[in-house]
C-alpha cells in the first residue's frame, strides 16, 4: 500500500519532540474538585478519619490477596478462548451484591475514606489517560459516555476537563448507593454539567435503554476490574462493555503486576474477539456475493475490527508477557489538604506529592490507519558532520555585545517583573468551561499519528554520559500487527538531534522510528 507523500514531510527534527511528548511532570488537582472534597468531608464529619483510611487500605490488600490466589488456579485456556465450556462457570456478573463475589463493599465509612484519600490520585491517572486519547485521536469528541464502576465520579471530572464542550450524556454504573450519593454531593455546585443517569448494574442499564440508545462513544472502566477476582466474571463484563462501545473503550487499573496482567488479558481478549468477528463477516460477505438470489445484505451496526490507541504501538502479543517486567506508568500529583492530613506512613505525615502508578489500554473499533513512519525520508547528521559545517567566524564571541545584551535584559526584567504570569494565577475554576489558560495549546499544532511508527518508552531512560538508553515497546511491522520490546541506545556522536530529544524524554513518552 502506497503511503501518502504528505505524511513523510509532516515531521521535522524540531517538531518530533512536541509530537512525542505524552507525559506530564506534576499535576495539580483542580481547585473546584479540591473545594468539593473539602465540603463533602465537612458535611460527613472528620471523626476517626485516619482509622477509616487505614481500614480502606487493608480492604484493598485483602482484595489483592484474593485476586492472586484465584489467578494462580485459573486456566490459561480460558483467556485464550473464553467461549469454551468450563465447569461451574458464572454466566452473568452478580453486581447487585458487590463487585463480583468479594467482600469489599463501599458503605458510608469506606466511601468517605475513598474520597479523602484516593479520589484525587484516581482523577489524575484518568485525566492523564484521557488526555492522551484526545491527543492521539484529534477527530474524536465523545457525545455519549458510559462510566463503569464510577465510584464518586472521578472519571466524570476528568472527562469534563478533557472534553468540556462535546459531552452531552453520561451514564454511570455504580452498585454502591453511598458512592452514588457521594457523586451527587460532589457535583451539585458545578455548572454546565451534562445529562447524568445512574444505574446499579449493566443489566439495569440494558433494561432501561432501548437497543438504539445503548451504544456509547466512550466507555471508561477505572479501578473496577481488579475488584472482581473471578476471571470468568471479568471477561463477561469486558465483553458487555465492548458491546456498549461504539468507538473507544478505556480500561484503567492500578500499576501493579496484577493490574498489568488484567489489562493484558482484557486487551488480548478484545483483539482476539474482533479478529474472529472480522473473519466471520468476510466469509458472510463472500457467501452473499456469490449467492445470486441474495438481494438484501445486512450491514453490521458497529465497525469490524479493533486496534490499540494507547499505550501499545501495535496490536500483537504483549512482548512483556511471561517476563519479570510489567507495563505500567506513573503520574505525579500534588497532594490535597485531605490527603496530607489523613494519609500517614508510620504515624508520620507524608510529603507534599505522591506518584500514582497505573496500567491502562485504550481500544478503538475499526482498523488501524496505515501511515508513514515519522522518520521516513529524514536524514540526520553526525556530530562530526555538524562540526565540519560550522563557520569559524561563528565561534568568535563578542564579549562587549554580550555584556550589553545582559544589561538590557536586566533593565527590562525590573520593569516587567509584576507582569510575569505564574501558574498559581490561572483561574482553575474555568477548567470545566473551556476558558482560562490551556496548558496544552501546543497540542493543536502537531500530533503523533496512529501508525506503527511511534514506540512507547517503558520505564525511565538511563542517561550515561553522552548516551541515553531507553526500553521501548515498538511495532516490528508497518501494519502494527506485531511488536517487540527493545533497548534503544542513542549517542550524541551518531545522532545529535535524536540524542537531544532522548535526553528530554521520560517514562511514558513516544519515540519515533
Amino acid at each position: 500500500m502506497a503511503l501518502p507523500e504528505a505524511g513523510q514531510k509532516l515531521f521535522t527534527p524540531e517538531t518530533l519532540r512536541a509530537a512525542a511528548k505524552q507525559s506530564q511532570r506534576i499535576r495539580l488537582v483542580p481547585l473546584s474538585l479540591r473545594r468539593a472534597i473539602k465540603k463533602y468531608l465537612r458535611e460527613k464529619g472528620n471523626g476517626h478519619m485516619n482509622r477509616k483510611v487505614m481500614l480502606l487500605s487493608e480492604s484493598f490488600c485483602r482484595v489483592k490477596e484474593a485476586n492472586l490466589q484465584l489467578a494462580a488456579s485459573t486456566s490459561r485456556a480460558l483467556v485464550e478462548d473464553p467461549h469454551r465450556p468450563v465447569e461451574n462457570r458464572v454466566a452473568r456478573w452478580k453486581i447487585q451484591s458487590a463487585y463480583g463475589d468479594i467482600g469489599l463493599r463501599y458503605r458510608e465509612e469506606e466511601t468517605v475514606a475513598y474520597v479523602a484519600s484516593r479520589m484525587p490520585a484516581v482523577y489524575t491517572a484518568i485525566h492523564r489517560v484521557l488526555r492522551e486519547v484526545r491527543r492521539r485521536l484529534p477527530d474524536f469528541s465523545p457525545n455519549k459516555v458510559l462510566d463503569f464502576g464510577a465510584g464518586p465520579s472521578s472519571a466524570l471530572w476528568a472527562m469534563r476537563d478533557v472534553w468540556p464542550q462535546s459531552i452531552q450524556t453520561v451514564n454511570l454504573v455504580e452498585p454502591s448507593k453511598d458512592m452514588q450519593r457521594a457523586s451527587q454531593s460532589l457535583l451539585q455546585n458545578l455548572k454546565g454539567l451534562p445529562l447524568i443517569h445512574s444505574y446499579d448494574s449493566i443489566q439495569e442499564l440494558n433494561r432501561k435503554l432501548d437497543k438504539k440508545n445503548r451504544h456509547h462513544d466512550l466507555v471508561v472502566s477505572s479501578y473496577a476490574l481488579g475488584e472482581i477476582p473471578s476471571l470468568t466474571d471479568r471477561i463477561t463484563i469486558v465483553r458487555q462493555l465492548w458491546d456498549l462501545t461504539s468507538d473507544v473503550l478505556v480500561l484503567l487499573e492500578p500499576g501493579t503486576p496484577h493490574g498489568s496482567k488484567i489489562i493484558s488479558q482484557m486487551r488480548s481478549y478484545i483483539l482476539w474477539m474482533e479478529k474472529r468477528r472480522s473473519r466471520k463477516l468476510e466469509k458472510l460477505e463472500k457467501k452473499q456475493s456469490s449467492d445470486v438470489t441474495s438481494i438484501v445484505v445486512s450491514k453490521p451496526t458497529l465497525k469490524a475490527g479493533s486496534f490499540v490507541v494507547a499505550p501499545c504501538p501495535h496490536d500483537g502479543k504483549c512482548p512483556l508477557e511471561n517476563t519479570s517486567k510489567y507495563c505500567h506508568f506513573v503520574q505525579r500529583l500534588e497532594r490535597t489538604s485531605s490527603q496530607r492530613v489523613y494519609k500517614r506512613s508510620g504515624g508520620k505525615p507524608l510529603r507534599g506529592f505522591e506518584d500514582e502508578k497505573f496500567c491502562y489500554v485504550a481500544l478503538r473499533r475499526g482498523k488501524r490507519p496505515q501511515e508513514a513512519w515519522p522518520l521516513d525520508g529524514m536524514k540526520f547528521e553526525t556530530l562530526k558532520e555538524q562540526h565540519a559545517k560550522r563557520n569559524p567566524e561563528d565561534l568568535i564571541i563578542d564579549y562587549e555585545d554580550q555584556f550589553e545584551s545582559e544589561g538590557e535584559e536586566e533593565e527590562g526584567s525590573f520593569e516587567d517583573k509584576d507582569l510575569v504570569p505564574y501558574q498559581s494565577d490561572v483561574g482553575e475554576t474555568d477548567l470545566f468551561h473551556g476558558e482560562g489558560g490551556d496548558e496544552e495549546e501546543e497540542e493543536d499544532q502537531l500530533r503523533a499519528g496512529m501508525g506503527g511508527g511511534w514506540g512507547r518508552i517503558i520505564y525511565m531512560p538511563l542517561r550515561r554520559g553522552r548516551q541515553v538508553q531507553m526500553d521501548i515497546c515498538r511495532a516490528t511491522k508497518r501494519d502494527g500487527s506485531e511488536g517487540a520490546f527493545e533497548r534503544v541506545v542513542v549517542t550524541q556522536s551518531n545522532n545529535p538531534v535524536l540524542h537531544h530529544q532522548a535526553r528530554r524524554s521520560i517514562w511514558g513518552d513516544l519515540w519515533p522510528f
